[in-house]
């Protein structure tokens, strides 16, 4: 079960929206995913429509209480997703949690707890991908949600800010593996809200691939306003508009996310290799066999010998007339020799009939003779402005015209 932190300390840059949408995508694909909501603004539950009443079990209660994960999961709309809720009261949990021993280590627990349970009940993992959404600091929830996974997913805005917060994320990142969570790594950086027009999102999106090469997905999100209305329908993006250009970008992402676990699936979620065994298997099927009664091809004649017997096992009789008379070329059939005349002198070699020749063209008219007309330009009239002095004793221009 892969455990995945979507984190960035910089807030509305596409980490919720990542997380409900690319979750989907995933569940589309054939996974099981799991999103768990760490941020106390729960705007990850209210996309995936699981808005709670106050005292009802959260992600609040999983931290405070004890409460299991189990009991806390909400099914979607979306089958093969489903979402571990937050309410507003998580934001008071830091408080809560000040004095608590192992305050670090809650959220990794009880996923720990939900996973043994379920494969002692089923003998398999509960989920196949857990998602988890985390707010936009770098307080105690965020390192709950580090602690409790392996890999760390950075969305990143393609502008200058997000990308100069950066480097301080993977410095927290690099300290949390050195001294809490040694199997964390960040294995994706997904470029969110880009816009291919702007020369910075250009830039931006060159640097991340720059520094992180093998990380950054080639597919970045693209800034659409079908991605932001999504929220306030309470749906994913393949159930608001799943022809719109967001869906094609979060599901090109999750195909991405599988093919580097070496997991290639068609669009139904089956796995492709599979498919394109069969079709091969198929392939050897689709040239039909000749019916009963056929009589066979003839063998062409390149295949004879040089010296007229055949190479194949067939009767010389049949591979006689191949190789005494070849075929006359096309270019030279013989009706065309006898149309030419009796007396004409038989001199080089036999010319293309005069059908095949290109009609010659009839010689152009010639042209008129160009009349030659002369063109007597009109002189010009030029102004000169003098100035003259009036009874006042100002100066005034005076025009004044000639040839």
């Amino acid at each position: 079960m892969r455990r995945i932190a979507i984190i960035n300390q910089k807030g509305g840059v596409g980490k919720t929206t990542t997380a409900v949408n690319l979750g989907a995508a995933l569940a589309r694909l054939g996974r099981r995913v799991l999103v768990v909501d760490m941020d106390p603004q729960a705007n990850a539950s209210m996309n995936l429509g699981a808005e709670l009443e106050p005292g009802e079990p959260s992600s609040y209660t999983v931290l405070t209480q004890g409460g299991r994960v189990a009991d806390t999961l909400r099914g979607t709309s979306t089958p093969g997703l489903s979402i571990l809720p937050a309410h507003l009261d998580l934001s008071g949990a830091e408080l809560e949690l000040a004095s608590a021993i192992g305050r670090e280590t809650i959220l990794r627990d009880a996923l720990d707890d939900w996973e043994r349970d379920e494969l002692a009940r089923s003998g398999r993992t509960p989920a196949d991908v857990v998602l988890i959404d985390n707010p936009p600091s770098l307080g105690l929830l965020s390192v709950n949600g580090l602690a409790a996974s392996t890999e760390v997913l950075i969305a990143v805005q393609t502008e200058f800010f997000a990308l100069q917060g950066l480097s301080k994320l993977v410095e927290i990142v690099q300290l949390l593996r050195r001294r809490m969570n040694p199997e964390l790594e960040i294995t994706g950086v997904l470029a969110c809200l880009y816009d291919s027009r702007l020369r910075l999102a250009r830039e931006v999106l060159g640097e991340l691939r720059a520094h992180f090469p093998e990380q950054v997905f080639r597919r970045p999100i693209a800034q659409t306003v079908k991605l932001a209305e999504t929220p306030s329908f309470s749906a994913t993006i393949f159930e608001y508009a799943p022809e719109s250009k967001g869906a094609e970008d979060y599901l090109a992402v999750a195909r991405e996310f599988l093919a580097r676990e070496g997991i290639h699936v068609d669009d139904d979620g089956r796995p492709i290799e599979a498919a394109a065994a069969s079709d091969a298997g198929d392939e050897g099927d689709d040239e039909p066999a000749p019916p009963a009664g056929t009589p066979p091809e003839p063998e062409p004649a390149a295949e004879a010998d040089p010296d007229g017997g055949p190479s194949n096992g067939a009767p010389p009789a049949a591979a006689a007339p191949a190789a005494a008379e070849p075929p006359a070329p096309a270019e030279t059939p013989a009706p065309a020799e006898a149309e030419a005349p009796a007396g004409a002198p038989a001199s080089g070699p036999a010319r293309a009939p005069a059908a095949e020749q290109p009609a010659e063209r009839p010689e152009p008219a010639p042209a008129p003779p160009e009349q030659t007309f002369t063109v007597t330009p009109e002189p010009r009239r030029r102004t000169e402005v003098r100035t003259r002095i009036d009874d006042r004793g100002e100066e005034r221009l005076r025009p004044r015209s000639g040839q």
